[in-house]
């Protein structure tokens, strides 16, 4: 059989594999990123992200956390890291996004910020759209991304939640905590066109404290707000989560039975189900590439 035959042979059966292989061998797979956000500061929200992120990894997921509280960021702290390079380098072109990578348990790559630095909390929309577009170099082995927000409504938080796919705002017992998440939330539905939020109650006594304060915080965005929001769970109050932050660890770490890991890890369970949009949203998002090639696959292989 001539050369040129037998390639277009080989081709066409090689093409009628692809066509027969699973989805999911056939496409990029998208990253999962979910915005770890809080109306106001105290509430634990870098204590949700750093032990959601190490759940996922504990699940078998390649989990990256950022940390986006640029003024005052302390993942590293509260892993007990201690970074030599920060986004702050990346920003100045001192280095790139890969060179800066911390590694935590379960495999959870860290990205650090610096804190206590003013330029970092003034950034600009150029520089927070380089950020983003930053994280695609990344490759193909991440997971799930999560960003750790800063408390409060700064054009940071504002510009990575827009960024995100999913949106976990965490509330505990306080009228202020649910009076700022409540208008967290309205700034980001009215002008950020985010409609749909998970809410985490933090440091409740038990479960049923937890489905309270969640339904006070339901009651008037339902009536005020064309937003939706879910229910993502509660962690209870821990003197071993307490415990765990004096050790710099994560308590799935340090103390995985407790209440709290538990309650971590069926966060991560659920968040592991929450979807991914089918495509591009047009507008800047982390890993739009991803998106944007999980909607088609190539037509061939061979030429």
């Amino acid at each position: 059989m001539p050369m040129k035959q037998s390639q277009s042979l080989e081709g066409s059966k090689m093409n009628e594999l692809m066509d027969q292989l699973p989805e999911q061998y056939t496409r990029p797979t998208p990253v999962r990123v979910i915005a770890v956000a809080s109306g106001k500061g105290g509430v634990g929200k870098t204590t949700v992200s750093v032990n959601l992120a190490l759940a996922l990894g504990m699940a078998g997921r390649r989990a990256v956390l950022l940390d986006a509280d640029f003024g005052l960021a302390n993942v590293d702290v509260m892993l007990g890291l201690q970074p030599r390079l920060n986004l702050s380098h990346v920003l100045t072109g001192a280095c790139a996004l890969s060179d800066i990578l911390l590694d935590a348990p379960f495999g959870v790559r860290i990205v650090p910020a610096s804190s206590g630095t003013r330029r970092m909390a003034e950034l600009s929309t150029a520089e927070h759209a380089g950020i983003i577009s930053a994280f695609s170099e990344l490759g193909p082995d991440t997971d799930v991304l999560i960003v750790d927000l800063a408390a409060g409504l700064s054009p940071s938080v504002l510009a990575f939640a827009q960024a995100a796919q999913q949106v976990l705002v965490v509330v505990c017992d306080e009228p202020a905590s649910l009076t700022d998440a409540y208008a967290l939330i309205k700034v980001l539905s009215r002008e950020h066109g985010i409609h749909r939020f998970h809410v985490l109650a933090n440091m409740v006594q038990n479960s049923r404290e937890g489905s309270r304060l969640f339904a006070k915080l339901a009651r008037v965005t339902e009536r005020f707000l064309e937003a939706q929001l879910d229910y993502a769970g509660a962690i209870p109050l821990d003197g071993l989560l307490r415990r765990s932050l004096q050790m710099q660890k994560a308590v799935v770490e340090a103390y995985p039975t407790s209440s709290s890991a538990q309650a971590f890890k069926k966060l991560a369970q659920h968040a592991d189900t929450w979807p991914i949009p089918a495509g591009a949203r047009g507008h800047l998002e982390f890993f739009v590439e991803r998106l944007v090639g999980a909607q088609s696959r190539p037509a061939s292989v061979l030429s």
